[in-house]
């Protein structure tokens, strides 16, 4: 059986990335680790290295890892996580940060590191109504 892809959210509210990572976890096979990275480490608003780092390292389990972050200083953060620590099996999707995660999550047992990011990047075109 292949591991599956692991799934960061990072998020400048810890409330909603650890909201968004409950949703996540419920249409996401049980198998699939899913980390949410958000606040300060001193919890406010706005986002944490470390947190992101670890976050990364704890949703590794080989088959990659696709980050989603919702906007401003935590793409940025994220990104000087991922210049830091490169690694090919890491990737931030551009996507939406809720329809992206939950589209990733379908996938995220079953698809590879790619599938499951061009996913949650085509999540964007989802209609509402």
């Amino acid at each position: 059986m292949q591991q599956p892809v692991g799934i960061v959210l990072v998020s400048h509210s810890a409330q909603l990335a650890d909201g968004l990572a409950d949703l996540v976890r419920q249409v996401a096979p049980e198998d699939v680790p899913v980390q949410p990275a958000g606040g300060t480490d001193d919890g406010r608003i706005g986002t944490s290295y470390e947190k992101v780092r670890k976050a990364i390292a704890a949703a590794d389990r080989g088959a990659g890892v696709a980050v989603l972050a919702d906007l401003g200083s935590s793409v940025l953060t994220t990104r000087a996580v991922l210049t830091d620590h490169s690694a090919p099996t890491v990737i931030m999707a551009d996507a939406p940060f809720v329809e992206g995660a939950v589209a990733a999550a379908v996938l995220a047992a079953t698809a590879d590191l790619k599938t499951v990011v061009t996913a949650a990047e085509e999540a964007r075109h989802a209609g509402k109504l």
